[in-house]
């Protein structure tokens, strides 16, 4: 399917609309900080009467000390402020990366599985975790402090300009070369960060394979060549950021020493103008005070520009995830399904631009027992997700009782199908719970009851806590028989009236298989059931095997017919009882 997103919006427009349901809160908290600034430009001013009256000898003691408690005063009101204004960014901000979160979540349940499956678990952690939390600092900091920040430093320069304008020029005689500096950091600064977070990526999907292939690795002896590649990636994670860091070493000590120094314009100039009698001393004194309020509120703000830098990459991860199109369902049926059959006419589907399905065309009966089988990789698990509405059918249609599921709701697709997938992926929930997540409110007796009709009730007993016994994540506290038995149980307690079984029992040994199947014999009886096996005399007595080569149905009947009319099947099922009757000589 090929991932369409809507018309390209900029990151500025994604941050507004992530951040648009705070809009109130952050404009409170501009206007505290704005505020914040009225009160920081307040001393300058007692400070420029102070200076006045000090040099005109018209001060006593008790006035200075008067003029410089209101300075104080003014400065911690300054500080409340500004603490004031952080507070309301900050709850703002942790709302919107919960709401961001949230949001991701139910767009990755809404997207195509193939959209979905585009990206690593590690990328999708990187982006959920790692990537909202980056913009924490954009919303919190940015908005309020920069604002405020560069809002003060163009209130004290303007006061500057008041004051005496050449000496205003005088304090800008540094700014070029500052700004020369800091902009040096930024050469290839794209490429630079951009490789930054192709290594943070690529260290994210090596940490979750070597965690979740542990087992294998241990099996196997390949812990040093596994380890080895997991350290490679940290080191070259570690080795774009430290490269990073020095390429801007030199721009950040030269800017930071640069910029503050205005007293290296306003002194000479200052001098000059006072020698030849044009510049007052308490003009030069409120000058020279007043030019260290410029350039601090600037290189305060500065500090945030690479994180404004960054922010077009960072929300753009999250908007590529938030503007996947979605599988486009209605709200409610037009018509609703007569029966339980299936029709797909001419699918067509393809991964990006690879076509996988070559216009397959099949019919299952209500109430029958079907089988899809074929070579590794033919597109059998393809045709079993795209009946269950894991994806959209790139061409052609799919019918359920005679309507085509594109124009059912996604939960009534979801209510008439089961599915159970070869992964049979179980939660780090109680086994209880696992069975439970077929139908939300069944009772413990029901999810028993499920549990023993699927042949799973004893050894779920001889579990240390029996029912209650937590499964692990991605259920690794169990065997993958014992996985897939709870996920066929799951699938029963929903009572959906078509099952599909994604090879759901290719890990169950022969002895608990055939309770299995005794039990799916039982449990689907009057359901229409889709099996893809991996062993074909599960599917033996099918009602109808659909032969699956190369993205097209090679042939369907039964079993008979297919042997004496299939050439492939004849030779699957010849090379499937050979390997029967191998296991039977070993044993």
């Amino acid at each position: 399917m090929s991932n369409k997103t809507e018309e390209k919006r900029s990151a500025a427009s994604w941050l507004a609309e992530l951040a648009g349901q705070r809009l109130g809160e952050y404009l409170l908290s501009v206007l505290a900080a704005l505020a914040g600034v009225a009160c920081s430009l307040v001393p300058y001013f007692i400070m420029i009467e102070l200076i006045n009256a000090l040099v005109g000898g018209t001060a006593d003691r008790e006035w200075c000390l008067s003029r410089c408690l209101y300075m104080g005063l003014w400065w911690v009101l300054r500080y409340i402020l500004h603490a004031v204004s952080t507070t309301l960014s900050h709850h703002a901000t942790f709302h919107v990366l919960a709401d961001t979160r949230i949001r991701l979540l139910d767009k990755l349940a809404t997207l195509p599985l193939g959209t979905v499956l585009e990206k690593s678990s590690g990328s999708y952690k990187n982006i959920i975790v790692e990537r909202v939390d980056s913009i924490e600092t954009t919303l919190a900091h940015l908005v309020p402090e920069m604002t405020s920040n560069i809002v003060g430093a163009i209130a004290v320069l303007v006061l500057l300009f008041l004051v005496d304008w050449r000496m205003g020029l005088a304090t800008l005689v540094v700014l070029p070369l500052g700004i020369v500096c800091f902009l040096s950091m930024f050469n290839g600064y794209e490429a630079k960060f951009q490789r930054a977070i192709n290594a943070t990526k690529t260290l994210n999907d090596t940490a979750v394979e070597y965690i979740n292939g542990i087992e294998v690795i241990k099996a196997f002896g390949q812990s040093k060549t596994s380890y080895a590649k997991f350290v490679s990636a940290a080191k070259e994670g570690a080795d774009c950021f430290i490269e990073w860091m020095r390429s801007c070493l030199f721009g950040q000590s030269s800017g930071m020493a640069v910029f503050p120094s205005t007293l290296l314009g306003i002194l000479p100039v200052g001098c000059l103008l006072f020698m030849h009698g044009s510049l007052t001393v308490e003009t030069f004194l409120t000058v020279i005070v007043l030019s260290f309020g410029v350039m601090q509120p600037l290189i305060t703000a500065y500090s945030y520009t690479d994180d404004l830098v960054q922010v077009g990459t960072i929300v753009g991860e999250v908007a590529q995830v938030l503007s996947g199109r979605d599988l486009e369902r209605p709200q409610t049926a037009q018509a609703l399904p007569k029966d339980n059959s299936i029709v797909l006419k001419d699918v067509r589907f393809a991964y990006h631009e690879k076509e996988v399905l070559h216009g397959v065309s099949l019919r299952i009966e209500p109430g029958t027992v079907n089988a899809l089988v074929g070579p590794s990789g033919s597109g059998k698990s393809t045709i079993a997700r795209l009946i269950a509405s894991l994806w959209d059918v790139e061409s052609g249609s799919i019918t359920l009782g005679g309507v085509d599921i594109r124009t059912l709701p996604l939960k009534e697709c979801a209510d008439r199908i089961a599915y159970v997938s070869q992964d049979n992926y179980l939660f780090d929930l109680s086994v209880m719970d696992n069975i439970r997540m077929g139908r939300r409110g069944a009772s413990d007796e029901e999810v028993m009851a499920a549990a023993k009709a699927c042949g799973c009730h004893d050894f779920i007993m001889s579990l240390e806590n029996g029912y209650q016994t937590v499964c692990g994540s991605s259920g690794g506290h169990l065997s993958g028989g014992e996985r897939q038995r709870i996920s066929i149980a799951r699938a029963m307690l929903k009572d959906a009236p078509v099952v599909i079984l994604d090879e759901a029992t290719s890990y169950t040994d022969p002895e608990n298989e055939a309770i299995v199947q005794s039990a799916l014999a039982r449990l689907v009886r009057g359901k229409t059931l889709l099996v893809i096996a991996h062993r074909l005399s599960t599917v033996a007595d099918a009602d109808r095997i659909f032969v699956v080569k190369d993205g097209r149905i090679e042939a369907q009947g039964k079993q008979e017919e297919l042997l004496k009319n299939c050439p492939l099947y004849r030779e699957m099922w010849e090379a499937h009882m050979s390997v029967k009757d191998n296991d039977g000589e070993v044993a």
